[in-house]
Formats: structure tokens, sequence, C-alpha cells
């Protein structure tokens, strides 16, 4: 991303600047905009519709629609020309920095496959926005969005894993990588059942960082590159996102980007098995039973969910050392879209204070969550005759809480846990999010992260 269109505030750039004004739908007051951009607005029919953009000789307006998305400056950074913009009016600390990282964000661009024009247009930050924290919250919502954008083809779990070695590099971190058949050797037995029928390896990356004697905080994110569904097939349909099935792995290795780049006084340890679900001779079965890191066996009923077994062994491995918090990140089922739609990033918890904390960090970086039931009654829909555990329910009820309830089985203590079950894609566009790959409730776990490791 380009920190280069966010400048820290100065006086005299600010006045030389061409002024923004944010205009809600039936404004009269047009956001304090000058008499002749008013009139050029209103003969333009300008009605304050949410990212609609329009400049004239002494400024821009930007339509806010109702108030209600805070990103709408966005809009100005990706249309606006080249040259120098400042917002005018007053704001809070947070609500700068917000502004702050809605201009920076609105320049994104996936360009690696097709040339688009860049973002041209910078804005003097407001006097009292962070820019570290605005640059920060950028460059893992890019990150996340450049690693579920890629083709599978392109980002297979060797190139998952080299792209996490790097990161791991630029911050001091150790990195370790299980590969293969030494999966068994290393007994992470679920973790080679999903990948052992693709052309490349299945692996496990474990990356390390922070002092050894600090809090311990464990990220585990899902790392399917591409999912065939397994014999268990999907349809074309199905398959058509499937590049983003490794978006839980992009969104832990972005949440710990920000981590290390902030300097949090954490042990922390990520935990990202990478696979591809392919078919072949040696593929994985419906009916099977494989055994797992825990101990315990597990019926395959449909290889369609593979995410929840790999997840299985790295959180079994992350719990062992008894971390202080672990967060799991996958895009797991179908049915929290049915529940939530694409937008909201439902999650699991056993500790109120905790989703409390979860959901006020949220509210504040306007990176909407959910908070979803762990509901011990449904935990007999996991049941089976020939195994320990079936890791599918046999019918379509509360998909999304039976796949937690699954994951659950595995964590040594369930109230120092928190699962998402994000989506990890925006289906339609909206200032600063193009339709693509996108960051699910990153920005809002840092903040409860920050706040909770606090010096």
């Amino acid at each position: 991303m380009r920190h280069d269109l966010l400048k820290p505030f100065n006086e005299t750039a600010a006045l030389a600047a061409k002024p923004i004004f944010i205009v809600r739908d039936g404004d009269d007051g047009f956001g304090g905009a000058p008499s002749s951009l008013v009139s050029l607005a209103k003969a333009n029919g300008f009605s304050g519709d949410t990212g609609v953009v329009l400049a004239g000789e002494d400024g821009v307006v930007v339509g806010a629609g109702d108030g209600s998305d805070p990103f709408v400056i966005a809009a100005a950074a990706d249309k606006l020309p080249k040259g120098e913009y400042a917002l005018s009016g007053d704001f809070s600390d947070h609500d700068a920095t917000l502004r702050a990282y809605a201009w920076l964000i609105g320049g994104y661009r996936f360009d690696e496959y097709k040339k688009m024009p860049e973002a041209a247009a910078a804005l003097i930050a407001p006097i009292n926005a962070d820019l570290d924290a605005a640059r920060r919250q950028v460059d893992a919502v890019a990150l996340v969005r450049d690693l579920v954008n890629t083709p599978a083809g392109d980002l297979t779990p060797e190139a998952l894993e080299a792209r996490a070695s790097e990161l791991a590099e630029e911050h001091g971190a150790e990195t370790s990588v299980i590969v293969g058949d030494n999966l068994l050797t290393e007994h992470f037995p679920l973790v080679h059942a999903v990948g052992r029928a693709a052309t490349v390896a299945p692996r496990l990356i474990d990356i390390r960082w922070g002092r050894d004697d600090a809090p311990k905080l464990t990220l585990v994110g899902k790392g399917v590159t591409f999912d065939s569904g397994g014999l268990n097939i999907k349809g074309a349909a199905g398959m058509a996102l499937m590049k983003k099935d490794m978006g839980g792995a992009a969104h832990v290795l972005a949440l710990a980007q920000m981590i290390m780049e902030a300097g949090l006084d954490v042990r922390l340890r990520v935990l990202a098995p990478a696979v591809e679900n392919a078919i072949a001779g040696n593929a994985f079965r419906p009916g099977d039973v494989l055994p797992s890191r825990k101990g315990l066996s597990v019926e395959i009923g449909n290889t369609d969910a593979e995410g929840r077994l790999i997840l299985a062994d790295a959180l079994a491995l992350g719990a062992e050392e008894t971390p202080d918090l672990m967060i799991s990140m996958a895009t797991l089922t179908g049915a929290a879209r049915i529940a939530l739609g694409p937008e909201l990033a439902p999650y699991y918890c056993n500790d109120d204070r905790l989703a409390e904390a979860l959901n006020q960090a949220a509210d504040n970086a306007s990176d909407p969550v959910w908070r979803m039931p762990l509901w011990r009654g449904y935990d007999a829909m996991l049941s089976s005759q020939i195994a320990d555990v079936s890791h599918i329910s046999p019918n379509s009820f509360a998909g999304s809480v039976t796949a937690a309830l699954f994951l659950q089985r595995f964590v040594a203590e369930p109230e120092n846990w928190m699962h998402f079950d994000i989506y990890a894609w925006r289906p339609k566009a909206a200032p600063g999010r193009p339709v693509g790959g996108e960051a699910q409730a990153v920005r809002a776990l840092f903040d409860m992260l920050r706040a909770r490791y606090a010096d």
C-alpha cells in the first residue's frame, strides 16, 4: 500500500489544499461548503448519496448517505485526480484516525494480473489523526485482500508458507514448517489426511515471536488454498470462490503483522495448517475414521467439511502450551453466511467479559462482529456409533454452531478461546471495499488485544 497518499498535518499545506466537505442526504447546508460549490452540486443533481463525489474549483463534496458508513471518504481517495486535499471540519481523535484509514484503504488496488490506474490524490491528515495506527490497519487489510484474491494456482500451500515465512523474517520471528509425511511422524494425522491427495504436499506453518515469558497468545488460521470438496465434490458454483478458503490463515497472518509492528508484549504463536483439498486415489473418504492429534477418533461425514479437521490438529497443538488466549479464524461454514450474511463476522466465545471487550472494540473500529452461541444442547448432533466424534451433524441445523462445538473438543481451556467463522469476501462494492477478498474482525481484534496486553 502507498503510505505517501496520507500526509502528516501541516497548517500551511492544509490551508493550500482543496477542501473536502462530507454531505449527508438532506443536508441543506452541504457540510459548510461554499456557495459556488453548493450551486455546482445542485446543478448536477448531487443529493448526498453514499460515495458520490463531485469536485469543483472551490472544493469537493462527498455524499455520506444517512451517515452510517464511516468510510465514505474512501470514494474520494479512489476517484479524485492528483493533488492535495484536506477534510473540512473538526474530528475526535478516533474519527480523525478512522478517516485517515478510510482514505488510505480507498487507494487499494489488486493489480497483480491487470494493470489499473493508481490512486493519486493525497490527503493532509487531520491534526489529531494517529497515522501509524491508520497505516498499520491498512497494511493488514491489504495483506488479507492480496492473499485471498490470489488464484489458487499461484497461492499453493507452498506459496502460502513462503509468504508467511517472509512476514516472520521481516519482524524477526522464528518459523518452522512440518511438510508431507512428516505430519504423520509428528502426529498431525488430520492435516495430512485432508491434504495428501494434492500435488503440493500439506504442511503446518508455525511462527513464534516475542519474549518467552510474556503472556501467550496463539492464533490459528485455516489455510485451505483450494477446496474442491474432495470426493464429496462441489458443484461449479460452489467451487468458484474456493481460492478464498485460506482466508482464515490470511487473517491470522495479518493480525500477527499488526501485533508485531505495534510491538505488543505477548509471546505470539501463529499456526496455519496449509493444504489443498483435492481428489485422487488416496483422498480421504466419507465414512473413514481418522485419528487426531488429541487422541479422539473422528468419523468423516462429508469430505467437503475439511477445514474443521485441519483446525482440530492445530488447535490441539496450540492448547498444549495452555496459552492465555487462543483465537481461531476460518472460512468454515455456509451456515454462517445464511445466518448473518457476508458482512457480519460471527464468533464464538465462552468468556462474557472477553466478548464484551471485543464487541466494544468492534463498534469503535467500525469492524462488525456478532456473538454466536456455543449451545451445548447441539453437541449430541456430533455423536458417532463407531468413533469418538463425528465431524459433522446428520442434518443442516445450526451448521456453524456444530462446527464450533466440534472445534471446542480440541481446546483444553474453552474459556480462553475465541473462534471466528468468517466469509473473507465482499460480493458488493462500497467505498474503500471493492468486490473481492476482505478482512473481517482483524482491526477489532487488534484493538481488543492492544487493550488486553497494554504495558
